[in-house]
């Protein structure tokens, strides 16, 4: 599975997922300062997932028209130690994750 994690996320996140996840971030592929529906248009022909904590793509963006699956991290903050609580919880949700599901995990 390849996932990819929004800017706003950290770098260190993507070394802290179950074998089998490929995890790679906005800056990594080269598209940073993408905005999201262009991010999604172009994520969707390479990643499964799209990860982040932007709680307003599923209000700013027609999500049944992307064939990715959106998971979003709601912690108190986009810290990676605020974020690494839900590293469990996370790494079950790939596991059943489908494309075009929006998911999000929660403290």
């Amino acid at each position: 599975m390849r996932v990819l994690l929004d800017e706003n996320l950290p770098r260190k996140l993507k070394r802290h997922f179950d074998e089998g996840v490929e995890a790679l971030t906005v800056g990594d592929c080269g598209w940073t300062g993408i905005k999201n529906g262009e991010l999604l248009r172009i994520a969707q022909a390479e990643f499964d997932v799209f990860i982040t904590t932007d709680k307003g793509i599923p209000y700013e963006q027609n999500l049944s028209i992307f064939a990715i699956a959106i998971i979003i991290l709601e912690a108190k903050s986009n810290r990676f130690e605020d974020l690494s609580v839900l590293l469990p919880r996370l790494n079950e949700v790939l596991k059943s994750v489908r494309v075009g599901e929006l998911i999000r995990v929660a403290v």
